[in-house]
C-alpha cells in the first residue's frame, strides 16, 4: 500500500476513534483504541516500538518509544494535549530519522475535530 493510501486509511481510524471517545481520555485509551481499528483494518500495526539512539559507536537504550507504527512504515505519535506545539513535531521527525521512516502522524486525540489535532511529518 502506497504512504498516502496507508495516511488516509490511518486517519479514518483515528477519527472513528475520536468519533466514539470524544476528547478528554488519557493517550493510553486511544492508543489501544487506535491499535484495534488499525488491526481491524488489516494493517500490520505495533506498540510501543523501542527506539534506541546510536551515537558514534554507542547504543543508548533509554526507553525512546514510537506509539505505534504500521506496516513497517509510518510512525504515530499519539498526544491528548492543549496544543501540539514544536517540540511534538522535533520528537516525531528524530523518531524519522532515526529509524529511517518517511512519514510519521503526530494525532492529538484533546480537539474537537480531529482534523484540527492532525499534522503530516516528512523525512
Amino acid at each position: 500500500m502506497e504512504l498516502n493510501e496507508l495516511s488516509k486509511t490511518i486517519i479514518g481510524c483515528a477519527i472513528e476513534v475520536h468519533r466514539q471517545l470524544g476528547p478528554g481520555l488519557l493517550e493510553s485509551a486511544y492508543q489501544e483504541c487506535l491499535f484495534y481499528e488499525l488491526e481491524k483494518s488489516g494493517l500490520k500495526v505495533v506498540r510501543e516500538v523501542p527506539m534506541p539512539i546510536v551515537y558514534k559507536e554507542i547504543k543508548l537504550e533509554h526507553g525512546y518509544r514510537m506509539d505505534l507504527l504500521v506496516e513497517d512504515k509510518i510512525v504515530i505519535e499519539l498526544k491528548t494535549v492543549e496544543e501540539l506545539t514544536e517540540v511534538h513535531f522535533a520528537q516525531t521527525l528524530t523518531y524519522l530519522r532515526l529509524g529511517n521512516y518517511k512519514l510519521g502522524l503526530v494525532i492529538n486525540f484533546n480537539v474537537s475535530r480531529l482534523k484540527d489535532g492532525i499534522k503530516r511529518i516528512i523525512n
